[in-house]
């Protein structure tokens, strides 16, 4: 958890990075009531974002949620989206594991993100449903 910011509920998300960008998808379908909104680290908005939380935006280690008007990185943000998907609220269950060890795993993911999935040539694009929800 770090500081504050005036939106809530926005996903800061690498776009040119292919899981981060199914995380999105993955959010997006299963958020029916529409809450997250989503910004790319390489939109004009994301990069504000990430430098607000000292997130470097060429070569991010985390993506971050604000929500409830607090910035969470890491296994925190993950947790923190998926507890408020409808049927997913039981992860919360994890935030039981110590936040070191949830962070090394977090981090282990996220150094080697571009190795197991691949990277695309250009920031993904959502489709026209999604692109109302996305901050640039």
């Amino acid at each position: 958890m770090t500081g504050k910011w005036p939106d809530d509920d926005v996903i800061l998300y690498e776009g040119v990075c292919i899981f981060c960008s199914r995380w999105v998808r993955f959010v997006a379908t299963r958020d029916v009531e529409r809450k997250f909104r989503f910004t790319a680290i390489q939109s004009p908005y994301g990069t504000r974002l990430a430098q607000t939380f000292g997130i470097d935006p060429d070569d991010p280690d985390t993506n971050a949620v604000v929500h409830g008007g607090v910035a969470w990185l890491k296994s925190d943000a993950a947790l923190t989206v998926l507890s408020q998907l409808p049927r997913w609220g039981w992860v919360r269950v994890l935030f039981a594991v110590p936040k070191p060890l949830r962070d090394a795993v977090y981090s282990l993911v996220a150094r080697n993100r571009y190795r197991i999935f691949g990277k695309y040539d250009e920031c993904f694009v959502p489709d026209a449903d999604m692109r109302a929800r996305v901050m640039e």
